[in-house]
């Protein structure tokens, strides 16, 4: 198993995408942190993972205040031991039309977006410079990469960026690694409010995509739990879209020049 003993801290575990990276870094040896600001459902993924033999703990934390991620790693140091492996997937996406959204809005995504991220990686860096070695994965969007509405959440995103590649850049002489991975749509529980308004909302977005599908969150892990392993050794600083071929390029503006074009077999 490529994380046996390893330590793992998982922000925004409690539900999708994170509750599924937690799994799934579990399933293959690795001491589970689930942290979420909700503490019942950090509670629930900790006790899915442990009912499966596997150790988790949960701990229940605001990613956007330094005093509770100081807490959190001094609490996960003392239960499961070094943090070895850091991913960075609490979010929200509260803020979309720039003339529409106050300014508490914005400073709220900006925390629990962007801040988050600088708070739980210079809360565990310290010990990874210590002892050589680390793993940082910051869970960002396509939405940083593009212009998708959201702009606060993207802004944050488009940070989540910068920011691993300054870290990249600056920490990899101490055997750390540091990377992000851009997500297309995901089929997640944060959809289900949409979904009951418009039923084929997801059925309309896959025309987007070349792969034809949405995201599931085992789709993200799989990137995760690589960009992690030992296996991705010699990356850092990259940036790699999990999108279905969404940022390749124009789907449906290509479909429309085939058609056009006579091309009735790839407009199929």
């Amino acid at each position: 198993m490529r994380f046996e003993g390893r330590v793992v801290v998982v922000t925004g575990a409690g539900s999708g995408i994170g509750r599924v990276i937690a799994q799934r870094f579990a399933g293959e040896g690795a001491k589970v942190a689930v942290v979420d600001w909700l503490a019942d459902r950090a509670d629930a993924v900790a006790a899915e993972i442990s009912a499966t033999g596997a150790t988790a703990t949960s701990v229940h934390t605001d990613v956007s205040s330094r005093k509770q991620v100081d807490a959190m790693v001094a609490r996960v140091g003392s239960d499961l031991g070094p943090i070895d492996v850091l991913v960075n997937n609490a979010a929200i996406a509260e803020g979309d039309d720039v003339l529409r959204m106050d300014e508490v809005t914005w400073d709220r995504d900006m925390a629990v977006v962007l801040k988050s991220v600088f708070l739980c990686c210079k809360g565990v860096l310290p010990s990874m410079i210590e002892r050589g070695s680390g793993a940082i994965v910051n869970i960002s969007s396509v939405n940083a990469l593009t212009a998708l509405g959201n702009e606060a959440y993207s802004a944050a995103k488009a940070g989540m960026i910068n920011l691993t590649q300054g870290i990249a850049v600056r920490y990899g002489a101490h055997g750390i690694r540091c990377n992000a991975i851009a997500p297309g749509t995901v089929r997640t529980p944060i959809w289900q409010s949409r979904i009951d308004r418009d039923p084929v909302v997801l059925q309309r977005l896959v025309k987007w995509y070349p792969l034809g599908r949405v995201g599931e969150p085992d789709d993200i892990a799989d990137a995760t739990l690589f960009l992690a392993s030992d296996q991705a050794s010699w990356i850092t600083g990259a940036v790699l879209p999990v999108d279905g071929g969404l940022l390749a390029g124009n789907y449906r503006m290509t479909r429309e020049l085939l058609a056009e074009a006579g091309n009735e077999e790839l407009d199929s």
